[in-house]
């Protein structure tokens, strides 16, 4: 271009113009030539060279390409073409005016800064989107990752910029970096605590997208739907979103139900109140009805069997109720539940299986169910839990018990022999 502006100067020259008159000319010339190729460049980037990569991306089959081109990694590539064009032949159009190419040149480099600092941010982005696709890593909390990664990049490219418009060296603005470490470290105090809490629930493995966690002092019950440099979003059960500080999670105590939902059993701990009033030795009527329950043959059969030859040895005197071994109607309930939740398709048999008596209190004895369901999903878990209750606390009456329940204004009624008063109808009077 320097040779075609020549040309167009001594062109105008030999026109009549005078020779500042002519240098004036071609350098206005020449810009409008330079911002005429920074047009075309752009064009042909965008236009021609971006959709052909966009048509080869879309029929391969890797899934990188895909990522890059949805991140506007290419998109933001073909914005550095004018500034290739500018970078190209500024010399020639402005070489006769340093300061205006200085600050053309200082503008371009800018420019640069900008693009290259977001192509960077793209691959980012492209990088994040491909690592939560991945299987085994979908879950994992890389997003605060990456969103340190892009501060640092922020201010290591505020520091190019400040360079170039200051004309100084990057390292000089580095060293002047140590006076600003208490102001910087003030205003990214939130950033950098985030940056730290997300070092350590990545490496830890404390807290997943799609975790069910519970931090009562946040007031967050649900999904964790995102977690990112200084933030964890919890969706509620309710719908509400609860915004949770990254470093929270370090400072403070939660819990992660994740544990409950790898394992694959949920624990169902539910207690029967028993009236004590109702606990008795079973007669050899009662026996015999029990014996009829499928559950209960294998077990009365052995229990028989086990008290009749333990008394025999001793030698009891059974016509006293208190000697000897005898059948109980709550120890047999309490074999009936074992059998049933062994039969139960839902109960997980190789965790943790227990039916068992509690302390005594006001409200009766407490027999507790201490079982885990192999369904985990909240909705089904429920109704399987609900499922076993309802069949025990209907069928306990078949064992002579009663649930314990505090009296009611029916039961006083039944004492006082007082109950409602019926209003008579008007025809009757």
């Amino acid at each position: 271009m320097e040779s075609l502006l020549t040309w167009i100067n001594d062109w105008l020259t030999t026109q009549g113009l005078s020779v500042a008159d002519a240098a004036m000319a071609s350098t206005a010339i020449g810009i409008v030539l330079l911002l005429i190729l920074a047009w075309l460049g752009n064009f042909l980037a965008k236009r021609i060279i971006l959709e052909a990569v966009t048509m080869v991306v879309k029929y391969t089959r890797f899934q990188w390409d895909d990522a890059l081109l949805h991140s506007g990694v290419f998109t933001r590539m073909s914005h550095l073409a004018p500034a290739m064009a500018i970078n190209a032949f500024g010399d020639d159009v402005l070489g006769n005016s340093p300061e205006v190419l200085a600050g053309v040149n200082a503008a371009v480099n800018i420019y640069l800064t900008f693009i290259l600092l977001a192509v960077f941010f793209a691959v980012l982005d492209a990088v994040q989107e491909i690592t939560e696709k991945r299987k085994d890593g979908g879950n994992v909390p890389v997003k605060g990752f990456f969103q340190a990664i892009k501060l640092v990049g922020s201010l290591l490219g505020l520091i190019l910029i400040l360079s170039t418009i200051l004309n100084k060296s990057p390292i000089y603005l580095l060293s002047g970096l140590g006076a600003l470490t208490a102001v910087l470290i003030l205003v990214f105090r939130d950033a950098i605590l985030g940056f730290v809490a997300g070092i350590m629930i990545s490496v830890n493995n404390m807290v997943r997208v799609g975790d069910w966690i519970e931090m009562p002092k946040a007031g967050a019950d649900g999904d964790v739907i995102d977690v990112s440099l200084t933030t964890v979003k919890v969706q509620n059960w309710d719908k509400t979103i609860t915004t949770i500080p990254t470093y929270s999670l370090i400072s403070d105590s939660f819990k992660n139900w994740r544990g409950m939902s790898d394992a694959g059993g949920r624990r169902i701990k539910r207690a029967l109140f028993l009236d004590v009033q109702t606990i008795r030795f079973a007669d050899e009527e009662l026996v015999d009805r029990w014996g009829k329950i499928d559950l209960l043959k294998d077990y009365l059969k052995q229990k028989r069997e086990e008290i009749e030859k333990a008394n025999k040895e001793r030698g009891t005197d059974l016509k006293i109720l208190g000697n000897g071994r005898r059948i109980t109607n709550v120890g047999t309930f309490r074999a009936y539940c074992v059998a049933y939740l062994k039969a139960h398709p839902q109960v997980h048999q190789d965790m943790t299986f227990l039916v068992r008596q509690l302390e005594p209190t006001e409200h009766g004895l407490p027999l507790q169910i201490y079982v885990f369901c192999k369904d985990t999903r909240w909705a089904y878990y429920e109704a399987i839990q609900a499922d076993i209750l309802d069949h025990l606390t209907a069928v306990i009456g078949e064992f002579d018990l009663r649930v314990f329940q505090n009296p009611s204004g029916r039961d006083f009624q039944a004492i006082t022999g007082r109950g409602p008063v019926e209003k008579k109808d008007k025809s009757e009077s």
